[in-house]
């Protein structure tokens, strides 16, 4: 179990805590990069008595625990206290929460909008385990309270902003509903990342992240994350991270750790390209429709304003000509590659409908077929609206 104290990290701003937490230089080198350790077993000093801890490499290792160290303390906030766990991948991530936290019989509320992959588990993995789950617009309070109520759910999942409606919603309302209802707030931070919303300052009791996304940063590495306040709750998703066994791997933590330090500035160049391509969309012929919190018309404007630092870097756009439109600007830009997944300093263009949200095709979640995904990168903004203008002016 990962955690961060007040004493070491009051002082100090984001970037720096990225940089420094869980990061010590190596004292016997002198490195200033950490090791990265690959070894699956420890040599105990004698029978019973560990080595600062670590004795097999599916319960324990440094490499991976500096990771932890380094996520928990920017989720945390400041002069505030966290428990990360890393695993191999987001959805690892989620299902380890959910049978931390959950047994067959219980119920998950979550939003009419979460990523297709999360409605997946819940719904076709978990769902003849024995947990059922209702869908509702996170948006109305009060419907998420009456289904709390009908359902005597455990669980309340949200996505804020959502992917990839970008939806906006209250964090603090829904935390407090949720705890009025006995149940736990879990928010998937994926596209937020802690640099522009802290949750767990919010009220969410868990954070969930795909750390393949912005938080890596670089499109070369799968992993997923669990961040939780309370100690006991933390001691249940350790022993499931534990006991299931889907952790990273040394090299999967290290790469991620490396992309974690610069995500301040990251972060920084992809909601300033985001914000003015999302500004140049919106007068383009042929778009229908831009999906951006940073736009002064977006319904969760001023909400994102009041919980977010900055809007961050997906826009999602509609196109007047339908799912043929959508298609073919999807496929004819140049810079913005057709791939699926998103965060990572090269800018991507996804279809939703039949790419990353084809699992909930003919559900009400399904995501509407003229809609694109944009993921901004940090290239040149203006390199980025001229290979965006080439394929929209083709239509």
């Amino acid at each position: 179990m990962t955690d961060q104290t007040e004493q070491n990290q009051h002082q100090h701003g984001f970037s720096t805590r990225a940089i420094h937490e869980g990061q010590e230089f190596d004292p016997i080198t002198g490195a200033v990069v950490p090791p990265i350790h690959f070894s699956t077993t420890y040599a105990p000093e004698k029978i019973g008595q560990l080595r600062r801890g670590y004795d097999y490499g599916r319960g324990t290792n440094p490499t991976r625990d500096s990771l932890q160290t380094q996520l928990a303390a920017l989720e945390a906030g400041p002069g505030q206290q966290a428990h990360a766990f890393t695993f191999g991948s987001g959805l690892a991530a989620e299902n380890a929460l959910i049978h931390a936290i959950a047994t067959p019989g219980s119920h998950i509320v979550m939003g009419n909008d979460v990523y297709g992959g999360t409605y997946r588990l819940i719904d076709r993995v978990l769902g003849p385990w024995g947990i059922g789950h209702t869908v509702v617009d996170m948006g109305d309070v009060s419907a998420v309270e009456r289904a709390l109520a009908e359902a005597q759910a455990t669980i309340l999942w949200l996505e804020t902003p959502s992917n990839p409606m970008m939806k906006v919603s209250d964090i603090s309302a829904l935390a407090e509903v949720a705890h009025a209802a006995g149940a736990l707030l879990v928010v998937d931070n994926t596209f937020a990342t802690p640099y522009l919303q802290l949750p767990l300052t919010l009220g969410a009791d868990i954070v969930v992240h795909s750390t393949t996304k912005y938080i890596g940063g670089h499109s070369d590495v799968v992993g997923g994350a669990v961040v939780v306040k309370d100690a006991e709750l933390a001691e249940k998703v350790q022993f499931q991270q534990f006991a299931a066994g889907a952790v990273n791997g040394p090299m999967d933590a290290y790469l991620t750790t490396r992309g974690l330090k610069t995500l301040g500035v990251r972060m920084d160049r992809h909601t300033s390209n985001a914000q003015q391509i999302a500004e140049w969309l919106v007068d383009r012929p042929g778009v229908e429709r831009v999906l951006y919190p940073g736009l002064p018309d977006h319904p969760g404007h001023e909400l994102a304003a009041r919980q977010m630092s900055g809007f961050g870097g997906m826009v999602s756009v509609q196109f007047t000509g339908g799912a043929a439109a959508a298609r073919q600007v999807a496929e004819t830009t140049r810079l913005f590659i057709l791939a699926e997944s998103l965060g990572g300093i090269e800018s991507l263009m996804n279809y939703p409908a039949e790419m990353t949200h084809a699992s909930v095709a003919g559900t009400e979640l399904a995501v509407p077929d003229n809609l694109v995904r944009l993921s901004v990168g940090i290239e040149d903004v203006q390199d980025l609206i001229e290979d965006l203008d080439r394929a929209i002016s083709s239509l």
